[in-house]
Formats: structure tokens, C-alpha cells, sequence
């Protein structure tokens, strides 16, 4: 069973994508629903191991997502922080559940308020999500464990403010850990080239810059095969 394919809901003043290359063979993963009238959650997962192997964890992942996450955000008055961290234990036992074994997924997982422009979020283990504004490059980095490793295991939640025109940039670790060839010797992108390349880019929508990231890994890899899933998720606030 494979999970349902995303698409990203309408926002009011801000504009999410995400955009992946090739055909997927490992565990990346994203998705996103509007779970209030305001409010609109995203994700970005990566399960340890084969597509081939894992389809079933990654449908039951995102059934959770979509189900419990609906549940925990869709009434004004809640505690954001709260229901993120139970959200992230209700996906780290369902993976628990649904494998035969230890599973690590390194997950990054946030909520969108459209009307205050904040964003809450929990970083279980996954490459740091960088967010850009009027000051530079701040990094939204790990707040707990991989999912997937401890039932009880939880992972902390934080809120940030997103001022008009900040941009929230998400890659995979297949993207940071892509290697160059040639003149390189091996050499990864890394997170340093993604942030360089993501301060002196002009923005103009989430799904350009996804894609406008991805194309500079290709050209960093000299047209390599891709070996691992490379993904980017944006999030642009206009207003």
C-alpha cells in the first residue's frame, strides 16, 4: 500500500510545496493537510530502509498524520506544543507498532497558524530545517530522538514566529549527504552549501525554490545517479 500522494492545501498569505528527484527507492516522505481554519500541518519523514520494504510503515504513518493530527489541532483553543508532542508519540508508537523492528525515522514535523504567522514544530533527529528572514539563517535543529527507536520516547516541541517574507527551507539527508565528483573527491554538499546557496537566493515561491535547490545538488553531483531520495519542503510567508 503506498501512501496517498499530497496535495498541498491553499494558505492564506503563505505558500508551501515540495519537490523530490527521481524515482523514490528509500524512506522520505512528506505530507501536509489543513487541519483547522487556520491552522494547516506539514511533515517530512525519513524511515530507515527500502521503499520496497517499508510502503506499509509509510501508509500507517501518514493514516496517523492525517488522523490523530486532525484530532489534536482542529479546535481553536489548544495548547500547540502539547498536541505536537503527542502527535510525534502517537506516530513514534505507530511505527513501533506497524514494524517488525527497531525502526529509525528521523521526522520534522510542524504546524502552520496562518492568522498569527507562527509556526510550532518537533525535530525527532532530522537534518535541521533552516529559516530565513530579515536577520539571516537560523536553524530549527533536533528537539529529540529519531521515531521509531523508544515507545515512550518523546520528542520537544518549540514555537517560532515567521515575519512577513520569511521562508522555512527542509531538506532530506539525501540531499546533505549527496557527494561530488571529479575535482571533489567525494566531497558532500553538505548543510553549509545548503544555507549559502539559500541566503543568496531570490525567493519567489516555495515550489521554485524546492526545485531550484535540488538542481544545484544535481550540479554539485556532476549528474551522479541518485543513490538515495533527495527531497526539499518550503514554506513562504507573503503576508
Amino acid at each position: 500500500m503506498e501512501p496517498v500522494p499530497t496535495v498541498f492545501p491553499t494558505m492564506e498569505g503563505a505558500d508551501v510545496a515540495a519537490v523530490f528527484v527521481g524515482k523514490r527507492i528509500a524512506g522520505d516522505f512528506y505530507d501536509s493537510i489543513r487541519v483547522s481554519p487556520e491552522r494547516v500541518l506539514i511533515g517530512l519523514l525519513d524511515v530507515a530502509g527500502r521503499r520496497d520494504d517499508n510502503r506499509v510503515i509509510l501508509s500507517a504513518a501518514q493514516q496517523i498524520f492525517r488522523k490523530v493530527g486532525t484530532e489534536l489541532f482542529s479546535q481553536p483553543d489548544i495548547n500547540e506544543a502539547d498536541a505536537m508532542t503527542e502527535l510525534s508519540l502517537r506516530i513514534n508508537r505507530g511505527l513501533i507498532d506497524t514494524s517488525d523492528k527497531v525502526l529509525s525515522c528521523p521526522a520534522f514535523i510542524a504546524c502552520y497558524h496562518e492568522k498569527f504567522g507562527t509556526l510550532c514544530y518537533t525535530n525527532a533527529g532530522h537534518t535541521p530545517a533552516l529559516l530565513r528572514d530579515g536577520g539571516g539563517i537560523d536553524e530549527l535543529g533536533s528537539t529529540g530522538l529519531p521515531l521509531g527507536l523508544f515507545s515512550h520516547a518523546t520528542s520537544d516541541s518549540r514555537i517560532v514566529a515567521l515575519e512577513k517574507d520569511s521562508v522555512l527551507l527542509l531538506v532530506s539527508k539525501g540531499v546533505v549527504t549527496c557527494e561530488g565528483r571529479s575535482t571533489r573527491s567525494l566531497e558532500e554538499f553538505g548543510l553549509e552549501r545548503v544555507k549559502d546557496f539559500f541566503l543568496n537566493t531570490t525567493v519567489t515561491g516555495a515550489q521554485v525554490l524546492c526545485e531550484s535547490v535540488l538542481c544545484a545538488v544535481a550540479d554539485f553531483s556532476e549528474g551522479t545517479p541518485v543513490c538515495d531520495d533527495r527531497t526539499a519542503l518550503a514554506l513562504v510567508r507573503r503576508a
